[in-house]
């Protein structure tokens, strides 16, 4: 089951560290409300299958950006990262089957 079209966001690129200072000091209270259970597979985000078509398509988009850009490494290996991606999600289909 693979998207038709995946894009990647990326936030908070360039935040500056005076945001990392503390100058309250002291242990802080924890906000009230009901714990969730530890899960893998935590709502709305998907399955690790989903996770490996996602890595693959935004490692194809950055590799086409690097190579626009020429940068030779890192397209290789934002390639290298395409094929472990797409290995990893033939292994697990292939366990499925079994």
């Amino acid at each position: 089951m693979r998207p038709e079209r995946t894009y990647l966001f990326i936030y908070g690129v360039g935040i500056g560290l005076g945001l990392l200072s503390s100058t309250g000091g002291g242990r802080k209270r924890k906000p009230p409300g009901r714990r969730r259970p530890a899960s893998d597979d935590m709502a709305g985000e998907g399955g690790p299958d989903d996770a490996l078509v996602l890595i693959a398509a935004a490692a194809s988009e950055l590799a086409k950006l690097a190579q626009r850009h020429k940068f030779e490494i890192l397209d290789h290996l934002l390639a290298m990262t395409r094929l472990e991606a797409d290995e990893q999600l033939r292994a697990r289909s292939r366990r499925k089957l079994s």
